[in-house]
């Protein structure tokens, strides 16, 4: 099995480029959080949480789980990725606003996004089997959050430090390459001799789904 490198945050330009698709990496350091209404408010109202991106360049796509303690502090419960590709129609604009060199979350990203990321020097990695509880274990600190009255636990923005985070994939490169657009069509690529070897006769249609 290949060694995991763990990537200090936030990345820098070099590093970004020496990964490549498909490998598999952990990350330290520190990042920030966010899902739908931040993506939204960021482009549509330019209100977004005050803190230093270039010092804090990783975004993860999260809806955690979040408890506060007796003592004031706030513990992650769980901290599942959330489905990136819902957030295609802001990513791109929301990775050139802050220049981010790192995007974290589950499944993909469209090819705007992958555009946006080859323009500022950034990567996408989304994540395997991995859970959220067990991800939770891996964040070593919260720092800070931002907005949490006005838009509660799952949606606000939060500072977590984190050590050897993941593992997760390289999903979209410094290229502007997609993991799964690849795998998509190598898959195509291999229908014709599967559907031979299954006795499939070339120009079969195929009954559609939910077909009136």
């Amino acid at each position: 099995m290949a060694e995991i490198r763990d990537i200090k945050l936030p990345m820098t330009e070099e590093d970004v480029k020496s990964l490549k698709l498909g490998e598999m990496i952990t990350v330290s350091g520190l990042l920030f959080t966010g899902r739908s209404r931040l993506h939204i408010r960021a482009i549509e109202d330019n209100i977004y949480p005050p803190i230093d991106y270039e010092k804090i360049n990783c975004f993860f796509h999260v809806g955690p789980v979040m408890r506060q303690e007796e003592d004031g502090e706030w513990k992650v419960v769980s901290c599942e990725p959330t489905s990136s590709i819902r957030f295609e129609r802001y990513g791109a604009d929301v990775v050139r606003k802050f220049k981010l060199r790192t995007l974290i979350g589950k499944t993909t990203m469209g090819p705007a996004t992958a555009q946006a990321l080859k323009e500022v020097g950034g990567i996408y990695l989304s994540k395997i089997g991995l859970s959220g509880n067990a991800l939770k274990d891996q964040v070593k600190k919260v720092h800070d959050v931002y907005f949490l009255d006005e838009l509660g636990k799952t949606e606000c923005t939060w500072i977590y430090e984190v050590d050897h985070f993941g593992p997760f994939f390289v999903a979209m490169d410094s290229e502007g390459n997609n993991y799964f657009e690849d795998l998509a069509k190598e898959a195509e690529s291999k229908m014709p001799e599967i559907e031979k070897d299954l006795g499939i006769p070339a120009g079969y249609d195929y009954t559609e789904v939910n077909a009136k």
